[in-house]
Protein backbone atom coordinates (compact mmCIF):
# COMPACT_ATOMS: atom_id res chain seq x y z
CA UNK A 1 0.00 0.00 0.00
CA UNK A 2 2.69 2.52 0.92
CA UNK A 3 4.52 1.96 -2.37
CA UNK A 4 1.40 2.93 -4.31
CA UNK A 5 1.41 6.52 -2.98
CA UNK A 6 2.45 8.94 -5.70
CA UNK A 7 4.34 12.19 -5.36
CA UNK A 8 1.86 15.07 -5.75
CA UNK A 9 4.63 17.70 -6.03
CA UNK A 10 5.22 18.84 -9.60
CA UNK A 11 8.78 19.93 -10.33
CA UNK A 12 9.31 21.60 -13.70
CA UNK A 13 11.64 19.74 -16.00
CA UNK A 14 14.58 21.70 -17.38
CA UNK A 15 16.69 20.64 -20.33
CA UNK A 16 19.95 21.88 -21.77
CA UNK A 17 21.96 20.66 -24.73
CA UNK A 18 23.37 17.77 -22.68
CA UNK A 19 21.32 17.57 -19.49
CA UNK A 20 17.84 16.85 -18.21
CA UNK A 21 16.84 18.13 -14.77
CA UNK A 22 13.79 16.69 -13.03
CA UNK A 23 12.31 16.24 -9.59
CA UNK A 24 13.61 13.56 -7.27
CA UNK A 25 11.73 10.26 -7.01
CA UNK A 26 11.81 7.40 -4.52
CA UNK A 27 13.76 5.23 -6.93
CA UNK A 28 16.60 7.79 -7.04
CA UNK A 29 17.80 6.73 -3.59
CA UNK A 30 20.51 4.33 -4.78
CA UNK A 31 22.06 6.80 -7.26
CA UNK A 32 21.93 9.62 -4.72
CA UNK A 33 23.38 7.36 -2.01
CA UNK A 34 26.27 6.37 -4.28
CA UNK A 35 27.09 10.06 -4.79
CA UNK A 36 26.61 11.26 -1.20
CA UNK A 37 28.53 8.30 0.28
CA UNK A 38 31.56 9.01 -1.93
CA UNK A 39 34.31 10.61 0.21
CA UNK A 40 35.47 12.75 -2.74
CA UNK A 41 31.99 14.26 -3.07
CA UNK A 42 31.48 14.75 0.66
CA UNK A 43 34.89 16.26 1.36
CA UNK A 44 33.68 19.81 0.63
CA UNK A 45 30.05 19.33 1.65
CA UNK A 46 29.86 18.42 5.30
CA UNK A 47 33.20 16.66 5.30
CA UNK A 48 32.01 13.07 5.63
CA UNK A 49 30.03 10.58 3.53
CA UNK A 50 26.29 10.36 4.20
CA UNK A 51 24.57 7.14 5.27
CA UNK A 52 21.44 5.84 3.54
CA UNK A 53 18.97 7.37 6.03
CA UNK A 54 20.56 10.83 5.70
CA UNK A 55 20.38 10.64 1.89
CA UNK A 56 16.73 9.57 2.10
CA UNK A 57 16.00 12.57 4.36
CA UNK A 58 17.81 14.82 1.87
CA UNK A 59 15.57 13.56 -0.97
CA UNK A 60 12.51 14.14 1.19
CA UNK A 61 13.79 17.63 1.99
CA UNK A 62 14.09 18.36 -1.73
CA UNK A 63 10.51 17.22 -2.40
CA UNK A 64 9.27 19.15 0.63
CA UNK A 65 11.10 22.27 -0.50
CA UNK A 66 9.15 22.27 -3.74
CA UNK A 67 5.89 21.71 -1.85
CA UNK A 68 6.48 24.47 0.70
CA UNK A 69 8.49 27.05 -1.25
CA UNK A 70 7.74 26.43 -4.94
CA UNK A 71 11.43 25.99 -5.75
CA UNK A 72 14.16 23.55 -4.81
CA UNK A 73 16.64 21.05 -6.19
CA UNK A 74 16.59 19.04 -9.37
CA UNK A 75 18.15 15.66 -10.05
CA UNK A 76 20.47 15.99 -13.06
CA UNK A 77 20.81 13.32 -15.75
CA UNK A 78 22.77 13.13 -18.96
CA UNK A 79 20.22 13.42 -21.79
CA UNK A 80 21.95 11.03 -24.16
CA UNK A 81 22.42 8.19 -21.67
CA UNK A 82 20.03 8.91 -18.79
CA UNK A 83 23.03 8.50 -16.48
CA UNK A 84 22.87 10.22 -13.07
CA UNK A 85 25.04 13.36 -13.01
CA UNK A 86 24.18 15.03 -9.69
CA UNK A 87 21.89 17.60 -8.12
CA UNK A 88 21.46 21.34 -8.57
CA UNK A 89 18.98 23.92 -7.41
CA UNK A 90 18.06 26.87 -5.25
CA UNK A 91 16.76 26.52 -1.72
CA UNK A 92 15.88 28.32 1.48
CA UNK A 93 17.81 26.35 4.09
CA UNK A 94 17.17 28.83 6.93
CA UNK A 95 20.87 28.80 7.77
CA UNK A 96 21.93 30.84 10.75
CA UNK A 97 24.96 32.52 9.24
CA UNK A 98 26.92 35.65 9.84
CA UNK A 99 26.48 37.54 7.60
CA UNK A 100 22.88 36.33 7.20
CA UNK A 101 21.45 35.20 3.88
CA UNK A 102 17.83 34.94 5.06
CA UNK A 103 15.31 35.74 2.37
CA UNK A 104 17.82 35.13 -0.41
CA UNK A 105 17.58 31.86 -2.37
CA UNK A 106 20.74 29.81 -2.00
CA UNK A 107 22.12 28.03 -5.05
CA UNK A 108 23.92 24.72 -4.76
CA UNK A 109 25.26 21.97 -6.97
CA UNK A 110 26.93 18.62 -6.55
CA UNK A 111 28.25 16.49 -9.41
CA UNK A 112 29.34 12.83 -9.34
CA UNK A 113 33.08 12.28 -9.84
CA UNK A 114 32.84 10.73 -13.34
CA UNK A 115 31.01 13.87 -14.59
CA UNK A 116 33.25 16.49 -13.00
CA UNK A 117 35.37 18.67 -15.26
CA UNK A 118 32.94 18.36 -18.21
CA UNK A 119 31.10 21.65 -17.68
CA UNK A 120 27.95 19.92 -16.40
CA UNK A 121 27.80 21.97 -13.18
CA UNK A 122 27.97 25.26 -15.09
CA UNK A 123 25.45 24.06 -17.68
CA UNK A 124 22.97 22.92 -15.03
CA UNK A 125 23.47 26.00 -12.85
CA UNK A 126 22.92 28.32 -15.82
CA UNK A 127 19.59 26.60 -16.52
CA UNK A 128 18.53 26.82 -12.88
CA UNK A 129 19.48 30.49 -12.60
CA UNK A 130 17.53 31.23 -15.79
CA UNK A 131 14.54 29.41 -14.29
CA UNK A 132 14.91 31.45 -11.07
CA UNK A 133 15.05 34.73 -13.00
CA UNK A 134 11.81 33.87 -14.78
CA UNK A 135 9.92 32.15 -11.97
CA UNK A 136 11.15 33.73 -8.74
CA UNK A 137 11.09 37.37 -9.78
CA UNK A 138 14.78 37.66 -10.66
CA UNK A 139 16.13 37.54 -7.09
CA UNK A 140 19.58 38.08 -5.75
CA UNK A 141 20.98 34.58 -5.12
CA UNK A 142 23.59 33.45 -2.60
CA UNK A 143 25.77 30.38 -2.33
CA UNK A 144 28.06 28.90 0.30
CA UNK A 145 31.25 27.12 -0.77
CA UNK A 146 34.21 25.57 1.05
CA UNK A 147 37.20 27.85 0.25
CA UNK A 148 39.27 24.79 -0.74
CA UNK A 149 36.71 23.75 -3.38
CA UNK A 150 38.39 25.51 -6.29
CA UNK A 151 36.26 23.84 -9.02
CA UNK A 152 33.02 24.99 -7.34
CA UNK A 153 34.39 28.49 -6.87
CA UNK A 154 35.14 28.57 -10.63
CA UNK A 155 31.56 27.46 -11.41
CA UNK A 156 30.26 30.24 -9.13
CA UNK A 157 32.50 32.85 -10.77
CA UNK A 158 31.29 31.85 -14.26
CA UNK A 159 27.72 32.41 -13.03
CA UNK A 160 28.66 35.91 -11.74
CA UNK A 161 28.70 35.05 -8.04
CA UNK A 162 31.10 37.25 -6.08
CA UNK A 163 32.57 36.70 -2.64
CA UNK A 164 31.01 38.89 0.04
CA UNK A 165 32.28 37.27 3.24
CA UNK A 166 34.07 34.40 4.92
CA UNK A 167 32.27 32.52 7.68
CA UNK A 168 32.14 29.21 9.52
CA UNK A 169 29.19 26.85 8.98
CA UNK A 170 28.92 23.81 11.25
CA UNK A 171 32.63 23.97 12.00
CA UNK A 172 33.71 24.31 8.36
CA UNK A 173 35.24 27.40 6.78
CA UNK A 174 32.93 28.76 4.08
CA UNK A 175 32.86 31.50 1.50
CA UNK A 176 29.58 33.40 1.15
CA UNK A 177 28.99 34.52 -2.42
CA UNK A 178 26.16 36.53 -3.95
CA UNK A 179 24.87 37.02 -7.46
CA UNK A 180 22.87 40.20 -8.00
CA UNK A 181 19.45 40.24 -9.61
CA UNK A 182 19.76 40.58 -13.36
CA UNK A 183 17.09 43.23 -13.82
CA UNK A 184 15.82 41.37 -16.86
CA UNK A 185 19.16 41.67 -18.67
CA UNK A 186 21.32 38.74 -19.57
Amino acid sequence: MLDSVTNPVVVPELTTARLRMRGHRRDDLDACLAMWSDPDVARYIGGKPSPRDAVWLRIMQYVGHWALRGFGYWLVEERASGRFVGEVGVADFKRELEPPIDGVPEAGWVIVPWAQGRGYASEALTAVLGWAETNLGDPEIACLIDPANTPSLRVAAKADFREVARTVWHGHDSVVLRRPARGGAR
